[in-house]
């Protein structure tokens, strides 16, 4: 089966479009905080709201005087926007995520997703509901041949800049032939991973590259009285640029770093750290922030269901540094200050993330062949290794 993929590209509306999409972007913000309104007032009093009852609700919206202009844009994203609440109302029933938040004018992100009614796709351009031209799209690479896109979000970023997606099915993404390769990888803040073969990647600190001209620019921003004025807004606009240019180089150096990790290897091993809770140390929130582990890892995990790959994450609490690659020997402590060590059993010096990274590829090794979980080591020295799980005998 060919795997699907949301292609994006950059786009440059005319004026009645852009005051179009603006309208549209208002109105999907109102629907969906009214039907949240809704379900929470509904939830207080002990009943139940689905998307149906919150679909009925908004064609009676539309009816009202006060709410027309709900029935000037197109009605198929402000469906789409009941059905995004519905999806994240069970994310929080199912704990994968928290009650559902309302939408902000100034901070959320300005978006809308049209499906096939609602769009047109045809020699190459885009159509969109409502609207008489195509829109002015920078294909900056082709979509696969013969693809028809299903749905088509158009989104507007802080910076202004204007995006449309299309989730399109590639058949250019097959599964890469086989190989017996392995390597583990350890994220730090000197350098962004170091590999069990021996190479270290150096962290860019994309964010450190740019902090003078963003802390000029949030400056002139802090300076401008507050409100709606136009020196406010053109300063923000500044501000927003200069994070969209370091997020935009972190995102190319991560696709570029995550594609070769994955074609060049079979089984990639990585600890599975609580990213949410390290950000919490002020001293290295902004450092960690930067390095952007979470969307490494996220990346490494879906090309490698792209392109039939294995992705195995380690528990947290596995010493990977403290554990002696040679030996097995299991140090007491080691802050973080420490980055070279030796051994006081076999004499061996390690350089503190190249060890982490080879006992972190025999953990997933051993996880791979014996389907065994890793779990912290408690003694020294070795200790116990993976096993095979055993299902436990029930008594008669």
């Amino acid at each position: 089966m060919c795997a699907k993929r949301a292609f994006r590209y950059r786009f440059y509306p005319t004026s009645e479009q852009a005051a179009e999409l603006a309208r549209t972007f208002g109105c999907v913000r109102k629907v969906y905080n009214m039907a949240l309104a809704a379900r929470t007032e509904a939830w207080a009093r002990g009943e139940r709201v689905n998307y149906n009852a919150t679909s009925a609700m908004l064609t009676a919206w539309k009816k009202a005087e006060e709410l027309a202009y709900l029935s000037e844009v197109s009605s198929v994203p402000l469906q789409q926007c009941l059905r995004h609440l519905q999806g994240a109302f069970v994310a929080f029933w199912e704990k994968r995520a928290k009650y559902p938040r309302f939408k902000s004018r100034k901070k959320s992100r300005k978006s809308a997703e049209y499906t096939r009614s609602a769009f047109g796709f045809r020699d190459g351009r885009l159509y969109l509901a409502k609207m008489k031209n195509p829109l002015n799209i920078v294909w900056s690479r082709p979509l696969p041949e013969g693809a028809q896109p299903t749905t088509v979000t158009v989104s507007q970023d802080a910076a202004g800049r204007w995006f449309v997606s299309m989730p399109c099915e590639d058949p250019g993404i097959k599964p890469l032939p086989a190989t017996d390769s392995a390597v583990g990888i350890d994220v730090g803040l000197n350098h962004l991973t170091t590999l069990s073969t021996g190479e270290k990647i150096a962290n860019p600190r994309h964010e450190r590259r740019d902090r003078a001209r963003l802390a000029k620019a949030q400056r002139k921003l802090s300076r401008k009285a507050k409100g709606d004025g136009a020196n406010r807004r053109k300063a923000r606009l500044k501000v927003a640029k200069i994070h969209a240019r370091i997020s935009d180089r972190r995102r190319d150096h991560l696709h570029k770093l995550t594609t070769r990790l994955v074609r060049e290897n079979q089984t990639l091993v990585i600890e599975d750290l609580t990213v949410r809770n390290m950000v919490k140390n002020r001293n290295l929130a902004r450092a960690i922030s930067d390095a952007a582990w979470s969307e490494f890892r996220s990346m490494l995990e879906y090309k490698a269901a792209w392109y039939g790959r294995e992705v195995i994450a380690v528990d947290r609490f596995f010493p990977s540094s403290r554990l002696c690659s040679a030996c097995g020997t299991l140090q007491d402590r080691m802050p973080l200050s420490v980055r070279t060590w030796t051994c006081q059993s076999c004499g061996m010096t390690h350089d503190r993330d190249m060890n982490a990274a080879k006992n972190l590829r025999a953990a997933g090794l051993a996880v791979s062949v014996c389907g065994a979980g890793v779990r912290p080591q408690r003694r020294t020295p070795g200790g116990p290794s993976a096993t095979k799980q055993k299902t436990p005998r029930r008594e008669p």
